[in-house]
């Protein structure tokens, strides 16, 4: 397996000032391409987990067709991928294909992220 040092050798493997997985908090990385149809299907909803998630947990997209060591590191086999890591930084559970909202939500709370509350109107 790569060293994950190298991804960050690759331009655009993600934000320069987001480390994966983010110290300290449950991160859901998302491995997948802009010419990926499930994946531009996922966009919106892991937008809305990672806006009601904010302040507790993570949500990372590296586009592998940008960032081809990425897929190596990561041992990816298919797109979307999705890789949850719990609060120490290890692999606590991967998916491959589309994955719901309602899914999201279930890998966090078995990850003891709480659920966001509904918004009142």
């Amino acid at each position: 397996m790569l060293s994950l040092a190298l991804l960050w050798a690759v331009p655009n493997a993600a934000r320069a000032d987001q480390e994966i997985p983010v110290k300290g908090m449950v991160t859901m990385l998302e491995l997948g391409a802009d010419y990926c149809m499930p994946c531009r299907m996922m966009k919106p909803i892991v937008a809305e987990a990672k806006k009601e998630y904010q302040g507790r947990a993570a949500f990372v997209f590296v586009d592998v067709q940008e960032n081809r060591l990425a897929a190596m590191a990561y041992g990816l086999r298919a797109i979307p991928t999705q890789i949850f890591f719990d609060k120490q930084g290890k692999e606590a559970w991967r998916h491959e294909g589309y994955l719901s909202r309602e899914n999201i939500d279930l890998v966090l709370a078995k990850l003891g992220v709480e659920k966001p509350k509904a918004a009142t109107k």
